[in-house]
């Protein structure tokens, strides 16, 4: 826009990229922080690990929660970013088939409990766990797991750091989560 000084992300938005991706690379990018988003995932798991260490099912929540994003990347599909991420706004329909990686974690028979699966379905849902918004329609399971988004929420958003997790000295704990929590293979 003419006259209007504009970031970064806003400037990308103008010349038609797609938020959270950088064009050269294809690499998955944090829009907060522009970091690749790998380094989100890993600071949200790293800091949950440091001050619940006996919940890994949380631990393994925090690596996966953005797993979704990936759709964004031209070998899985290259959806729009709206289509793929953001703010949950219920419109009065059934929850969307589009929602795939709940739905992926759901079908292929997790041992998650039904937090983690709650976290990763309304972790952008904002109106809910922020302001109580659409809490009469919830159960006495939702509510009882809302407790845990919150906790969650508190990584997901005051996380972020220049600081870089060394990928290769993790890699081992949360390739151990994976084979408990997930089968060796996945129903897309």
């Amino acid at each position: 826009m003419p006259g209007k000084e504009m970031s970064p992300k806003e400037e990308d938005g103008q010349k038609g990229y797609k938020r959270g991706r950088d064009k050269p690379s294809g690499v998955m990018r944090d829009p907060d922080l522009d970091e690749p988003q790998i380094g989100h995932l890993l600071q949200t798991a790293e800091a949950i690990t440091k001050d619940y260490p006996n919940d890994d099912w949380l631990h393994l929540t925090g690596l996966i929660h953005d797993l979704g994003k990936v759709l964004l990347h031209s070998s899985f599909g290259e959806l729009p970013q709206w289509a793929v991420v953001g703010d949950i706004f219920p419109v009065g329909c059934a929850f969307d088939e589009s929602n795939v990686h709940h739905k992926v974690a759901k079908e292929n028979k997790t041992t998650f409990p039904s937090a983690a699966l709650f976290i990763i379905r309304y972790h952008s849902f904002y109106p809910l766990h922020r302001f109580g918004a659409y809490s009469y329609l919830m159960n006495e399971e939702d509510k009882e797991n809302l407790k845990w988004l919150h906790v969650f929420n508190k990584y997901d958003l005051y996380s972020k750091s220049k600081v870089r997790i060394d990928v290769e000295k993790v890699k081992p704990y949360y390739l151990s989560l994976i084979e408990k929590y997930f089968p060796a293979k996945l129903k897309w």
